[in-house]
């Protein structure tokens, strides 16, 4: 993996229309809150434009905890599951783990309920813990924490408790190292909705973070190159169905096509596919039509979507087989 940490000059990251957008993100994100309980699923960050952007990130007015799937480049609402109920001093952010891919270690991003009180530390905490939801997630961070994580001009600031975490660990490659920064990059770039770059500091001092360099501010790479090619969103893991389910997700896969299984331990039960808004340069919403479960045994059953069958020589993942994604419910 290239190019994982690009930089940007002091006066990008301190640009006055970067810092006009944060404030807006961070006050709506506020309002809303307070306003709704913050039970919807935020906007999906990798539509959000890049840090030294001076337009402003759009937050999609369909976002809502109603389960009608919201338009292309955004992240739809959970049809059911705990989101559809976080109390008011909850919110929910999009947290992003590491998980196995054909083409080596990827993002997988997991919704998640935090405190409305201080989201941003309360995410980078249940990244560095690798507390998954999916058993199939992990988290890169050796065990410990950050001294404190804020949102201050234009930058996204994380402060180390000591200097543990300066250099790269015995036994990780620094492919690993930077796949880690851009875990914590992209769950603050979720929690605030704004795509600003991020620094590390110790004693208040610009430091390298697990031996990267971060002191011009660590950007986004290519989504395609730190993003795993399909990543479900609903059903979420371990939920309760009934009657029928529609599944939602993101994909970058060959002609936006995403085919899905539903399987019953190793027994495939039923088959479709999903047509994604687009491919190629990102990855782009889709959604399953309504699927009809009800002629389906109670019991445990196990979602799985994936990219299409790459032999065809299309698509980043020629020669290396599709990617999937997986998410065990029962049907009740």
């Amino acid at each position: 993996m290239t190019g994982l940490p690009r930089r940007t000059s002091p006066a990008q990251t301190l640009a006055r229309p970067l810092r006009r957008t944060l404030t807006r993100t961070l006050a709506a994100t506020a309002l809303l809150a307070a306003a709704t309980g913050c039970g919807a699923r935020p906007a999906d960050p990798e539509t959000l434009p890049a840090a030294d952007s001076a337009s402003s990130p759009t937050q999609d007015p369909s976002v809502s905890a109603s389960p009608t799937p919201a338009p292309a480049e955004t992240v739809e609402p959970e049809a059911e599951g705990p989101a559809a109920s976080v109390p008011a001093e909850r919110t929910t952010v999009g947290v992003y783990f590491v998980g196995d891919a054909p083409s080596g270690p990827r993002l997988f991003r997991e919704f998640r309920s935090v405190s409305a009180q201080d989201p941003l530390t309360e995410a980078a905490a249940l990244l560095t813990s690798g507390d998954v939801l999916d058993p199939d997630y992990r988290t890169l961070f050796p065990r410990g924490s950050f001294g404190s994580v804020r949102a201050s001009d234009g930058m996204l600031v994380v402060e180390l408790a000591d200097g543990a975490w300066v250099h790269r660990p015995r036994g990780m490659t620094r492919e690993h190292a930077e796949l880690a920064v851009q875990q914590l990059l992209h769950t603050l770039q979720a929690v605030i909705q704004a795509r600003a770059p991020m620094t590390v500091l110790l004693d208040g001092v610009p430091s390298t973070l697990l031996g990267v360099p971060t002191a011009g501010g660590v950007t986004n790479p290519d989504p395609l190159e730190v993003l795993a090619l399909v990543n479900v969103t609903s059903p979420e893991q371990g939920s309760r169905l009934s009657g029928s389910l529609r599944a939602t997700g993101v994909a970058s896969s060959p002609e936006a096509n995403v085919p899905w299984e539903i399987r019953r331990g190793q027994e495939v039960v039923m088959t479709g596919f999903a047509t994604a808004e687009g491919w190629m340069d990102k990855l782009y919403p889709w959604q399953t039509e309504e699927i009809d479960v009800s002629g389906l045994a109670k019991g445990s059953y196990t979602f799985v979507a994936s990219t299409d069958d790459p032999s065809d020589g299309e698509g980043r993942n020629e020669g290396g087989g599709p990617t999937t994604d997986s998410k065990d419910f029962t049907l009740r």
